[in-house]
């Protein structure tokens, strides 16, 4: 599974996801991720807003409605998984 560095821009620390699954819409690429490789875990929508050569920044999904649009379509994406927003 592939891991992804996150950079919370209030705090500056650092933390490792591993990316479940990856869908576009409407022009944006988004991530579903979560801190634990095994298990039930939260998981979380990542957004792509910039791409630079090999370095892509994103921000954490926070809108409702998006979040239930992405949370219908990855669960379309991924068999026996059950998102809850």
């Amino acid at each position: 599974m592939e891991k992804i560095k996150f950079t919370d821009p209030d705090t500056g620390e650092e933390i490792l996801f591993f990316c479940l699954e990856q869908t576009k819409m409407k022009g944006f690429t988004y991530l579903l991720v979560t801190e634990d490789e095994e298990g039930d875990a939260d998981a979380y929508i990542l957004k792509e807003i910039t791409q630079k050569e090999e370095e892509a920044t994103y921000a954490m999904v926070t809108d409702e409605v998006e979040l239930n649009a992405l949370g219908k379509i990855f669960e379309e994406l991924i068999e026996d998984v059950d998102i809850e927003v």
